[in-house]
């Protein structure tokens, strides 16, 4: 498959990640395709630096020498990487936020939930755009836990539009903020505008060997560019 570079150097490798792909092998199917068995094949070194949900697109950083992914390692442990994302939630949240709340792993369930035993957490919200049911915003993750900005939006009431275990859909269509006005042909089936989780990560920070900042963003994909579209279109506030 080809894959979308966004940067890449000596050191690392920057990719725009698909939604839907997985970042690491699965570990009960290894034949899964997922992006470190195939840049294992295109370089003789390879090294995982951090993941995205399978459900999440964006920028995807990988180590290309023993060197770099301790220095990147670093900047991880101390969370001096910057990471951004574009996100849509469920209703209208009334104003910027930073989310401080632990997380735990479900060890009955999937996914995490918020517990005072759990890992520090730190999440900031800032609005940018508001729609009558739904706000665009860009979260910065201080701290790079499973799940983060899901169970983060979970906890404060305002969940991503689309997620299917920490929110109340698990995809959206036109037909929701159009109703008594979306007409379908005989015999036509609606497709949703999306279907995974309605966040994108967008922008990564960090420094390199040489200690330089880097700054990488990804554009928004096609699903989420269309989710935006109807949203401005039919979800004017």
């Amino acid at each position: 498959m080809k894959i979308e570079i966004l940067l890449e150097t000596d050191d690392y490798i920057v990719i725009n990640k698909q939604a839907e792909m997985l970042t690491i092998p699965d570990r009960y199917q290894e034949d899964i395709l997922n992006y470190k068995s195939i840049l294992a094949k295109m370089y003789q070194n390879i090294f995982v630096v951090h993941r995205l949900d399978i459900g999440t697109s964006g920028c995807l950083l990988f180590a290309k020498n023993a060197d770099f992914h301790k220095h990147i390692n670093i900047q991880f442990e101390n969370h001096t990487i910057k990471k951004n994302y574009i996100a849509v939630l469920n209703g209208n949240l009334p104003n910027d936020i930073t989310i401080d709340i632990r997380l735990l792993s479900n060890y009955n369930k999937a996914g995490v939930i918020c517990s005072a035993r759990g890992k520090e957490c730190i999440t900031h919200l800032k609005i940018l755009k508001r729609y009558t049911n739904a706000t665009l915003v860009d979260a910065q993750l201080e701290t790079g836990r499973l799940h983060q900005l899901r169970a983060h939006c979970k906890a404060i009431g305002y969940p991503l539009l689309v997620d299917e275990m920490y929110g109340n859909r698990k995809i959206f269509f036109v037909s929701e903020i159009k109703k008594g006005r979306y007409n379908l042909k005989k015999g036509e089936t609606e497709r949703p505008i999306i279907s995974r989780p309605t966040m994108h990560a967008s922008k990564l920070s960090f420094t390199d060997i040489t200690n330089e900042n880097i700054v990488v963003e990804a554009p928004l994909p096609k699903d989420m560019r269309a989710l935006i579209n109807v949203l401005e279109k039919h979800c004017k506030s």
